[in-house]
């Protein structure tokens, strides 16, 4: 009896986030996983490593470490987690300029042999990396996606859930715009049993939640003194993975290429779509106060402050 071959998600990066990317999928069983990383046995000593765990924890699906992207072919998706954090004395421009390379690097070579596949892009700084993976893969913009808002929606909806004392299942947040200190959570749209947190909180506790949210990352690298968040990341890029293999169509905020949605034309911007099979499926647009509305510019237009200093 032949077999009918399993979903693939490719992994590019074998750090921290891709990594634990590659473990959370592996034990949701939702794919056979591919690790590639430049690092000769960094990618086979933590597929051995997690393929040693399927037995104890119980999953059974098939996980390869390679630095050889003909290993990728046939990938349903592909994430990229490859790149470099920021480092003392390192400006925004240096980050960008070496992340780029980066990233159209890994994004040529694993679409070359994936032509089908869906992009989720975790590179920092991810707005910007996004438009990298869409130029260098040539694939339209409903494969090409950011994973940034599901993140920081977490991290909105974890200090809630903190502050109110209430379970994370039953909080339901949004965080829209860029990547960074000029995201833009809206204590509106967020809610807990579906009572909205303005009914539940004083606006100016609010407020600290939300600059929180803003600095949430920074945070974790205050407290960790080396390195950077990367079990929420991971989390959420599974998240996106599930919706898509699943065509569970959920509703999640992520970075997406924008053609006119939210006045917004050739950007990637973070705002709420329908993820499914085929990728992103439909932009949702939610009306926003002027307010809302002029933060969003900002960020959108943060973003754009970017893209244009992205090498040729």
């Amino acid at each position: 009896m032949s077999r009918v071959p399993r979903r693939k998600v490719t992994v590019i990066g074998a750090g921290n986030v891709g990594a634990t990317t590659a473990q959370l999928i592996a034990q949701t069983g939702l794919a056979d996983v591919v690790l590639v990383d430049i690092v000769e046995g960094l990618p086979q000593g933590k597929a051995l490593d997690l393929a040693e765990a399927a037995p104890v924890i119980g999953y059974d699906v098939k996980i390869t470490g390679t630095n050889d992207y003909a290993d990728t072919a046939g990938s349903k998706i592909i994430v990229v987690t490859s790149g470099i954090a920021r480092k003392p004395g390192m400006s925004r421009d240096d980050l960008i300029s070496v992340n780029a390379g980066v990233v159209g690097s890994v994004v040529r070579a694993a679409a070359a042999v994936s032509p089908d596949a869906i992009l989720i892009v975790v590179t920092n700084p991810l707005d910007a990396m996004c438009h990298v993976a869409l130029r260098a893969s040539g694939f339209p913009r409903e494969r090409v996606i950011g994973m940034a808002g599901v993140l920081d929606s977490a991290r909105f909806r974890s200090f809630i859930a903190e502050e109110l004392e209430v379970s994370v299942r039953d909080v339901r947040a949004f965080v829209l715009g860029g990547h960074g200190d000029t995201m833009v959570p809206l204590p509106r749209y967020s809610t807990v049993g579906g009572v909205p947190i303005t009914e539940l909180m004083t606006p100016e506790r609010i407020e600290e939640i939300v600059t929180r949210t803003r600095n949430g990352g920074a945070e974790v690298v205050a407290l960790l003194k080396s390195g950077s968040a990367f079990y929420a990341p991971a989390a959420s890029v599974v998240e996106m993975v599930e919706s898509i293999l699943l065509d569970r169509r959920r509703v999640l905020p992520c970075a997406a290429y924008l053609d006119g949605e939210y006045g917004i034309s050739g950007l990637f911007v973070g705002v709420p779509v329908v993820l499914g099979q085929g990728g992103l499926e439909r932009v949702v647009e939610i009306d926003l106060t002027d307010d809302e509305r002029a933060a969003f510019d900002r960020s959108a237009e943060a973003v754009r402050e970017l893209v244009t200093i992205l090498p040729a």
